[in-house]
């Protein structure tokens, strides 16, 4: 401390501190109350972001009926999210990152609760392809803004967990949303208005709180964190900038960034990553029922729920044993194979039966969820500052053009051929193809990792 005794840098509320601490006990105490104070809270942010996302897969259940709507066009709609969302996700990252996480990600937040809750409005499919284009709009920059704003507060060795950990809102989203989206459609007509309408505009509320909420209680980075020690601060901030000089010799200015070839290589992967995750998020809601049309849309909204329980365990374990052994590949592209055998199957079986039908869903989920901790890490062990941003948003935004074709192809495939199978084989083959590229990526990435 150059002099300076500990007395005089902690603060009075530290006293209770030990009265010397070792680098490994300073770092698992800040990476603890890290842990329990910035994941809990992005966790919560992006389980509203994720339900306000795809919870027009449920209100297809009723609303396609209403509004006269065919497969192929629930598709597209599904999926034009995901156009606004390419169009401005790499300048909201860049915004972000200059004007800082707290005003960017509440701004986010309010605005497409605002969307959100208009959706419920629509009168026309035509209107819907115009809502679900501005709710895109309004949420681009969100996710892989929250994925950069990690990397302001966990180093590499440590994101895969970190990343796992804040991505299980994904599954969670499904877990509590599908029954509660279910309860909502049975049960819920007030003044007259449809279920799906009210399902909708509720949801997109908690968008609203949460944008408030952020602005006043999110930190910005680690000298920013007053629950942490000022020895905590210093050893983390100082571990995080050894972190990024030991990426890059010499750092990519943006448009290196997205040029360079590994960037591009995570895109492809991501996209077909996403290709059969939107088909699977949006489609599962309607398959499950056409397995019985007695089941009520409650009893459809708890058996979705089952597949994502499964998805919530299979990702922290993966994200978890990524960490311990430093590996990134194998670990995405192992559950992406798995995964893409399931939708195989799915769409080979002719049995009715919901057991093994919610058991192929299950490993189908578990696979993309398990993809996700790894996979986030891997633009982190080469990309820093702007780069990073940059880097992340292209992977992202590129690679959730997955999201529309996906959906699209499989509402296409619906009416070209009465079946559902081919759409769920068209996403079981994506999937193959992202688990060869996650292993075609170069051994030095964990290479890198390791040093």
């Amino acid at each position: 401390m150059h002099g300076i005794s500990r007395r005089d840098v902690i603060p009075a509320n530290d006293a209770a501190s030990s009265p010397v601490l070792s680098p490994g006990e300073v770092e698992r105490s800040a990476t603890r109350k890290i842990q329990t104070r910035i994941i809990p809270f992005v966790f919560v942010l992006m389980v509203i972001a994720f339900l306000d996302r795809i919870n027009i897969g449920f209100a297809a259940l009723t609303m396609n009926k209403d509004l006269a709507i065919t497969s192929q066009q629930f598709g597209f709609l599904a999926g034009i999210f995901f156009w606004g969302y390419f169009v401005f996700e790499i300048p909201s990252n860049l915004l972000m990152h200059k004007v800082g996480a707290r005003i960017w990600i509440a701004r986010i937040l309010i605005s497409w609760g605002i969307v959100a809750m208009l959706t419920g409005f629509v009168q026309t499919a035509a209107h819907l392809y115009v809502v679900r284009f501005l709710l895109g709009v309004a949420e681009a920059g969100y996710f892989p803004g929250i994925l950069l704003y990690l990397t302001y507060w966990f180093q590499r060795r440590q994101l895969a967990h970190a990343a796992a950990l804040f991505l299980t809102a994904i599954p969670v989203a499904n877990i509590v949303g599908a029954p509660i989206s279910g309860v909502i459609l049975d049960h819920i007509h007030w003044f007259g208005v449809s279920s799906w309408r009210w399902l909708l505009v509720l949801e997109g509320i908690p968008a609203i709180v949460g944008g408030i909420l952020t602005y006043w209680l999110l930190p910005e980075r680690p000298p920013e964190a007053k629950f942490l020690t000022t020895e905590e601060r210093d050893y983390i901030t100082s571990e995080l900038t050894r972190d990024e000089q030991q990426k890059v010799k010499q750092r990519l200015n943006v448009f290196q960034t997205l040029a360079h070839a590994r960037v591009w290589q995570l895109t492809a992967i991501y996209f077909g990553a996403m290709v059969g995750q939107y088909t699977m998020t949006f489609w599962m809601p309607q398959l499950i029922k056409a397995i019985s049309s007695t089941y009520s849309n409650t009893t459809v909204g708890v058996l979705v729920m089952i597949p994502y329980v499964a998805a919530l365990a299979a990702m922290i374990l993966v994200g978890r044993s990524s960490d311990r052994r430093l590996e990134r590949r194998y670990h995405g592209a192992i559950p992406l194979t798995i995964g893409a055998l399931s939708l195989v199957m799915l769409s080979t079986t002719t049995t009715s039966s919901v057991f093994l039908s919610i058991a192929l869903w299950s490993l189908t989920a578990s696979a993309i969820n398990g993809l996700m901790g790894p996979f986030w890490s891997l633009p982190n062990e080469f990309l820093t500052g702007y780069s990073a941003a940059a880097g992340i948003a292209f992977i992202n935004c590129f690679g959730n053009l997955g999201g529309f074709v996906g959906p699209h192809a499989m509402g296409y495939i619906i009416k070209a051929t009465g079946s559902f199978r081919g759409g769920l084989a068209f996403a079981g083959v994506a999937w193959f193809i992202s688990a060869a590229l996650l292993i075609a990526l170069p051994k030095r990435t964990e290479m890198h990792a390791a040093a």
